[in-house]
């Protein structure tokens, strides 16, 4: 069933499509943390930094505003209270550490807003990554957790909650691998009137979420929930971006948001990436806002550079393409 309203005004993201036509986001966290030598080796990947360096954190989303992103999205997308549990930090302080990845991207903001000496309108998204960022098994990329609704909802609830109230912009619910996760967390988001969100899937092919559900299913969901102000795609191969955007575009005209990964493939036993690097082009991205993508930017694999030419591209995009 198509679904070709948008029932709820974006709020702060609205408003920047509104002013820009075409919204960066930023690009991989962890990959410039590690460009910049942080070790993301442990479970906790980048989260593992608020704890132990988070001037680290501030100074990638800096480097990612001077590119010209547009939002910045927390470090805690493998945040979880199970997982700061596991290095023995008990739950208030956990909680603390899921609002102080906001806290930290906020700062870089104030910071950034003050070197160019502009009150730049510039977003901090709470990110809200899947159970299988928590394994650290790779099992994002599958959606194979064997859990049922009850049990997806009782490990987001608590997380999703503290997020909503963290003082972040709105929320970046993110690769996401399955129609069944994605029920868990938008009935969650329902539970708070308030809260506003992107909702992204991560796909293995240009008509699939990962664990296999059709990617139109999964748009109708996020279509029918007011709480979704933006829908699309994260942490999926560049070759399929295209064809999935055409389909979410037959679905919803709530806007359309695109930040793929860098092409290669994450090996969860030997915590490495292989394959081949895509090289996003400009005519490439020009190709996505022309298909209907409105919020564009990168994943894993993706740094500043990258989203700097996005950037570009987005500030030549004709207004007809918004």
């Amino acid at each position: 069933m198509l679904c070709l309203t948008r029932e709820v005004p974006a709020d702060a993201l609205d408003r920047l499509l509104r002013t820009n036509g075409i919204v960066v986001l930023d690009g991989g966290l962890g990959t410039d943390l590690e460009r910049r030598g942080a070790d993301i080796g442990d479970p906790l990947w980048s989260a593992r930094l608020l704890v132990d360096e988070p001037e680290a954190i501030i100074a990638t989303h800096l480097a990612f505003f001077r590119a010209g992103a547009q939002v910045a999205t927390s470090a805690s997308y493998q945040a979880s209270f199970e997982g700061f549990a596991a290095r023995g930090i008990n739950r208030p302080a956990a909680e603390a550490l899921l609002r102080r990845s906001v806290e930290l991207a906020t700062e870089a903001r104030r910071r950034y807003r003050t070197e160019v000496g502009v009150e730049l309108d510039l977003l901090v998204a709470a990110s809200v990554g899947p159970y299988g960022a928590m394994l650290a098994d790779g099992s994002e990329y599958r959606g194979d957790y064997g859990l049922g609704l009850a049990e997806l909802l009782d490990f987001h609830r608590d997380r999703l909650d503290v997020l909503a109230s963290s003082g972040a912009d709105l929320l970046a619910i993110e690769t996401v691998p399955s129609l069944l996760e994605a029920e868990a967390l938008v009935e969650l988001l329902g539970t708070r009137p308030t809260a506003r969100a992107w909702l992204s899937f991560s796909c293995r092919d240009g008509s699939h979420t990962r664990r296999g559900d059709p990617i139109e299913a999964a748009i109708d969901l996020a279509a029918a929930s007011p709480g979704v102000v933006a829908v699309g795609i994260n942490c999926t191969e560049p070759p399929f971006v295209a064809e999935l955007i055409g389909r979410i575009a037959a679905r919803t005209a709530k806007p359309i948001v695109v930040y793929p990964n860098g092409g290669e493939r994450w090996n969860a036993r030997g915590r490495s990436w292989s394959g081949p690097m895509a090289d996003l082009s400009a005519g490439q991205v020009a190709s996505w806002i022309d298909a209907g993508a409105r919020i564009v930017g990168g994943c894993c694999r993706v740094g500043p550079g990258t989203i700097a030419a996005i950037a570009g591209i987005a500030r030549s995009a004709p207004a007809s393409r918004a």
